[in-house]
């Protein structure tokens, strides 16, 4: 694969360049194995739509088609589950899970490592960080009946934050 730069320029990052070095959705983790691409997530309903609003020219146009975005800030009928499941930047960064590198968090880290941007070090952590989400899809087994979709939707939410397909639990 040839390798490219893809310098960024958004609200958050100014001149910040990164390298593709492998295929686009291919060659994960062993262990990480997400259920949804970052195109289904956004197609789907997460972060209120507010997320990527201004990163468009960093990610593949069709991301975006059908991409449930609002420009003008959050809005939490546009998630799938029409329920707010986020908490605010300033909770992340204090909780130390802000890299410098993805300003934006873990779905920005998610979109940029699905591209082909590896960086060893955090990838583990994000991806340790991913495994642990996974705990919640073990709490809808247990207190909801299956299929039963809005059973715990702001857990499920927050699952399709970290693209696990929480539809099919």
């Amino acid at each position: 694969m040839k390798k490219t730069i893809v310098v960024v320029n958004d609200k958050m990052q100014r001149g910040y360049r990164y390298e593709l070095t492998v295929p686009m959705g291919k060659k994960f983790h062993p262990e990480f194995k997400p259920d949804l691409t970052p195109k289904q997530m956004l197609r789907l309903g997460v972060f209120g739509g507010k997320y990527m609003t201004d990163c468009r020219k960093e990610f593949p146009a069709d991301w975006f088609a059908r991409a449930r975005l609002s420009p003008k800030g959050r809005d939490a009928s546009l998630n799938f589950f029409r329920i707010d499941a986020s908490q605010p930047l300033s909770v992340w960064k204090h909780k130390g899970w802000i890299c410098e590198d993805d300003p934006r968090g873990w779905f920005q880290w998610y979109c940029r490592y699905f591209m082909g941007r590896r960086m060893p070090a955090e990838d583990e952590r994000q991806i340790k960080r991913w495994k642990a989400i996974r705990r919640h899809v073990g709490q809808i087994k247990k207190n909801c009946e299956p299929g039963d979709l809005w059973c715990r939707k702001r857990q499920r939410q927050a699952l399709l934050h970290w693209a696990y397909d929480s539809r099919r639990i």
